[in-house]
């Protein structure tokens, strides 16, 4: 039976409908859950955390290659259907939590003596994708990779290069912590109900230590989320107008101890040079 088949069969016993306001699109191209299970490289050893598995499609393929599968369910309905699909399955643990609210950390450790690796895959929607994601990076979780499929124009910036004309604030606070990679772009008629614009599936392979040495990483992240706010503006004028700080004269000093061009736009910045401006704030500002 395809995923398309199976979909409108649970679709029609339950009596049920996407939940437009949760974001939910149901994949059923099957081609694409393969290509989201190979690039996850899921072993038996491994804890697979899916956020969001809907009425478990991808599920059913983690279930059948991962050594534990826990699936974190916002929506009460979805949580009814997967019970009743995946009951019988020892290594499949549902959890009835928005993941925004959920200890991953504590989860992660409960679970994990008994395996290897821990794993996030997941179809997230796209109104908290960067929220979700960012929760996943910033609370440095004992986990190995991310395989999420998100919207397009999301992981476009996600996977550009720092100082790409693609890039934005997402694309250095990922690179942080994480190596991007693209995996495959997913038309949006692979999905019920076909959102309006395209997915792509993209991995984000967790760095043991960050990509650059930061004295101070609230620090910055203000940065880099400072000289993207006003994209035209220059870097001098983004930081000061953001309250990085009001003294326009000192800034200019430690701009040029970073060598960078005060006239610079923030967007045209190596990760590196984001690092070294922030290390020389943090110690004269």
């Amino acid at each position: 039976m395809t995923s398309l088949q199976e979909t409108k069969i649970i679709l029609n016993k339950y009596n049920i409908t996407a939940n437009k306001k949760l974001g939910q699109n149901f994949l059923i191209n099957d081609d694409v859950i393969e290509k989201i299970i190979l690039s996850a490289n899921i072993e038996q050893n491994d804890i697979i955390i899916e956020i969001g598995p809907g009425l478990g499609t991808l599920t059913k393929k983690l279930i059948e290659k991962a050594g534990k599968v826990i699936a974190i369910e916002i929506d009460n309905k979805m949580i009814n259907i997967l019970n009743d699909r995946f009951k019988q399955c020892d290594n499949f643990v549902l959890i009835n939590q928005d993941v925004l609210k959920t200890d991953l950390n504590k989860l992660i450790s409960q679970y994990k003596k008994s395996f290897e690796k821990v794993k996030i895959v997941a179809n997230l929607p796209y109104y908290i994708t960067t929220p979700i994601i960012m929760k996943l990076l910033e609370e440095k979780l004992d986990i190995e990779s991310i395989t999420v499929m998100i919207q397009k124009e999301v992981a476009q910036r996600i996977t550009a290069d720092p100082g790409d004309k693609l890039s934005g604030a997402i694309t250095y606070s990922v690179n942080y912590y994480a190596i991007p990679e693209e995996i495959i772009v997913v038309e949006s008629d692979s999905f019920i109900p076909a959102p309006e614009v395209d997915s792509e599936v993209i991995k984000l392979y967790i760095r043991n230590i960050p990509a650059v040495n930061v004295i101070d990483e609230k620090m910055f992240f203000n940065i880099i989320k400072a000289s993207f706010m006003q994209r035209r503006k220059t870097l001098l004028n983004s930081l000061t107008n953001f309250g990085i700080t009001r003294d326009k004269e000192k800034l200019k000093e430690v701009l040029t101890k970073a060598e960078i061009d005060e006239t610079m736009r923030g967007e045209r910045l190596t990760i590196e040079q984001f690092a070294k401006l922030s290390n020389l704030i943090s110690k004269s500002i």
